[in-house]
């Protein structure tokens, strides 16, 4: 007899979460790193700097303006090198407080629990929101239901917008949104972004950091017993149960009351360990050291600790002193190094940049009187946002002479391609080709300059 078929299913259901909004001192923290992050994001691109826009990255013109930086397609390795200091920057606070990031500044977490804030608005309190999504088709549910997906739409929408002002003048923007004129990549890249916020904060939610997110895969990578964790105190709390009228009893200082797994944003229960789909909101903390207050036991049976801590019962000087362990001291020489390697280098940076580009459909030429003559193109760019005035002179060969113009106007952050003509007397120079040099001074700013090697060709 063949045994029944059985169905074996990759991906769960999804159960809907209703977290209960909780106060305390991690919630609160939440809400600053909020409000810090979205004064950020929403208010930079508004800030002016000599004139223009002090936060832009100008693709269309090639240009990145941070403040008073301005970065060329040349200086991409600055960009790189940002990156890898935000990275490492990352790996060092998962050593020490573990997914820090994810449970406080992690956009998906800020705009969760932006857009749980709008929900808990429309449709009120955890309870009354699981009443309200099994009631049936009436006047009072879609009334909610509707003006909380029209808010979630217009916080998605202007943080499109947002988005978008930091590749295009965020001023010029808001002309065009008035008008109705955005051009198609710019309708794009608005509705898109405000598509990802709305589904990705407002529908999946802690989808996006279960399955999507890649850093929940490999933060264990970067643990160990020393990382600062969010935990359950098993010793203490067990065994779980009621409290009975004469208090304690035989159990644990858990009365097995679940607001810690209420509370959670990923629907987890931390009384069974670590999981990696916990973000370290730490909102199970505060729930569970107002059930202390409560009942009147000490804080922290759910709190923020070390594996180690809890073995081995730390004191918080202790634990701050296994934080200055090698993981981490490896983590902060090579962060510091890069810092200031990337610092010297945009210090001793030069605002002057010039390539010299060979005419090749003249290599060398006899002209008048016998002398031989090569053009060439500067293709110079000034970098800066000043205007300046520059001088062009040549070396390399006795009798060599430029026979264009001597000096070069550029405005602030302007490239021009310059033709230039060389002659040198006949006689001069090995025949072939001969290495010489040409040299851009500022007038103005005599440290301002920059040599660049070239070849001048005299005919066999």
């Amino acid at each position: 007899m063949n045994a029944p078929e059985q169905v074996i299913k990759m991906y769960a259901a999804r159960e809907e979460i209703y977290p209960r909004e909780t106060k305390g001192r991690y919630a609160s923290l939440r809400w600053v790193f909020v409000w810090l992050t979205q004064l950020a994001f929403y208010g930079t691109p508004w800030l002016t700097w000599n004139g223009r826009q002090a936060l832009l990255f100008d693709l269309a013109s090639r240009k990145f303006y941070i403040f008073g930086l301005v970065l060329w397609p040349q200086d991409f390795i600055y960009l790189a090198a940002l990156l890898i200091i935000c990275a490492y920057l990352l790996f060092l606070a998962t050593a020490i407080a573990g997914r820090v990031w994810c449970g406080f500044a992690c956009p998906q977490t800020v705009y969760t629990e932006i857009f749980l804030w709008i929900e808990r608005k429309f449709e009120g309190t955890r309870s009354a929101r699981m009443r309200l999504a099994k009631e049936g088709a009436t006047f009072n549910k879609a009334w909610r239901k509707g003006g909380k997906h029209l808010a979630w739409g217009a916080v998605a929408l202007w943080t499109g917008y947002t988005f978008v002002g930091y590749f295009t003048p965020i001023k010029s923007l808001a002309h065009e949104a008035l008008t109705l004129s955005f051009g198609p990549w710019e309708w794009f890249w608005v509705l898109f972004y405000a598509l990802a916020t709305y589904g990705n904060a407002g529908w999946l939610r802690e989808q996006v950091c279960k399955y999507m997110c890649p850093y929940a895969r490999f933060q264990s990578s970067m643990f160990d017993r020393d990382t600062l964790i969010i935990t359950y105190d098993a010793k203490r709390g067990e065994p779980r149960g009621p409290r009975g009228k004469g208090g304690k009893g035989a159990n644990g200082s858990c009365i097995d009351c679940s607001m810690c797994v209420q509370v959670c944003p990923v629907g987890i229960d931390i009384r069974k360990g670590l999981q990696y789909e916990c973000i370290g909101c730490a909102a199970c903390v505060d729930a569970c050291n107002s059930v202390m207050d409560k009942i009147g036991e000490p804080r922290g049976l759910v709190l923020y600790s070390t594996d180690h801590a809890l073995a081995e019962r730390y004191t918080p000087r202790q634990i701050r002193q296994h934080a200055l362990r090698p993981r981490v001291l490896i983590y902060s020489a090579i962060l510091l190094f890069i810092i200031c390697a990337v610092g010297t280098a945009l210090w001793l940076r030069t605002p002057l940049k010039m390539d010299v580009i060979r005419d090749r459909g003249a290599m060398g030429r006899e002209v008048e009187n016998g002398m031989i003559e090569n053009v060439y193109r500067l293709q110079i760019m000034n970098t800066s946002e000043q205007a300046h005035r520059y001088r062009i002179s040549v070396s390399g060969l006795s009798t060599l002479e430029l026979v264009t113009d001597k000096e070069v106007e550029l405005a602030g952050t302007e490239t021009r391609a310059v033709p230039v003509r060389l002659r040198t007397a006949h006689g001069d120079g090995a025949k072939g080709s001969n290495k010489i040099a040409f040299e851009l001074k500022a007038l103005d700013d005599p440290a301002l300059q920059v040599r660049e090697n070239a070849v001048f060709i005299v005919p066999r």
